[in-house]
């Protein structure tokens, strides 16, 4: 693609229209900016609301393959690799889960969380090699990510996935997207110009942030790593989320501060095992079993258990 077409490409996407009207924004006021930037923030989630349908679709596809083993794997290049990479990395320690099962790719690498890497997001090759490095299966579901959607590298994920069997998902803040096109489940989230003209860190990026949310949050509710809306999967990796897991504990019980220590104690400090535990007055290791039995659904369970 020539410069002149590649130009011609940008200036047709909403993400990167000029707006006329805010041409003097840099002789406003502080303030005034900071409300302009407020207001144009505020229409973000009505954006993400036009697309809940593809979105809850995409995530029980998406669940259905966890539940077979599959992994979650978002690629993207710049601010959208590193807001996969961000939800990637908030999983361990949020839901339990094995740093494996839930992977951001970023064009260019690691180094590209922190500085731009010139020319990776152009090469559709590279997130084929990231890709085959994680031997990559049916049961995985990548998800592409691409505030214009016409990123090389978020749609080579995407082909490459596709063409190996696993699950697609493109998530683009543009219509008529090329990853939404190149993608099973394609969810396009409009929001509208910049503020900055082009700088989709702004409203694009908050889009993606809330999408990814939904996608990584609500797959984990739907695998059971939640009791109603608590955190029953935490990992307790420092003081803070020690005191949040007997706080859930004591939450989902009722159960005294005793009672919580002794259950968390018998259950090698997991929550999920101390709950169940406690609510089904077991011990430990029968709380463990009931909960291998039940594929790790404390709320199953509990139903399979006389109380």
């Amino acid at each position: 693609m020539t410069s002149h077409d590649l130009r011609s490409q940008l200036a047709s996407l909403t993400t990167e229209a000029f707006r006329p009207e805010l041409a003097d924004i840099d002789r406003l006021p502080t303030l005034d900016i900071a409300r302009l930037m407020n207001g144009e923030d505020a229409g973000v989630p009505t954006a993400v609301a036009a697309q809940l349908p593809r979105i809850a679709a995409a995530i029980d596809a998406a669940a259905e393959r966890m539940a077979n083993g599959g992994r979650l794997i978002y690629a993207g290049a710049g601010t959208a690799g590193r807001l996969g990479v961000l939800d990637a990395s908030e999983c361990p320690p949020t839901f339990n889960t094995d740093p494996a099962q839930v992977v951001g790719l970023i064009a260019g690498g690691p180094p590209a969380m922190v500085t731009s890497v010139e020319g990776a997001e152009d090469s559709r090759e590279s997130a084929r090699q990231d890709l085959d490095a994680l031997k990559l299966t049916a049961d995985d579901t990548v998800v592409g990510i691409s505030a214009s959607g016409r990123t090389p590298y978020a749609i080579g994920a995407v082909e490459h996935a596709r063409a190996t069997g696993a699950l697609t998902i493109g998530l683009a803040c543009n219509e008529h997207s090329a990853l939404a096109a190149a993608a099973e489940h394609g969810i396009e989230v409009v929001a509208g110009p910049e503020l900055i003209t082009g700088s989709t860190r702004l409203k694009a990026g908050t889009a993606q942030k809330l999408v990814l949310n939904m996608l990584s949050t609500i797959t984990m509710i739907r695998l059971g790593k939640t009791y109603g809306n608590l955190m029953v999967d935490v990992r307790a990796s420092n003081d803070k989320l020690r005191a949040r897991s007997r706080r859930i504990v004591s939450l989902a019980t009722g159960a005294g501060d005793e009672e919580i220590e002794r259950a968390l104690a018998e259950s090698g400090g997991e929550v999920k095992n101390a709950i169940l535990s406690l609510l089904a007055d077991v011990d430990g290791p029968t709380a463990a079993r009931l909960l291998e039995e039940s594929g790790g659904h404390l709320r199953a369970a509990l139903a399979h258990t006389p109380r």
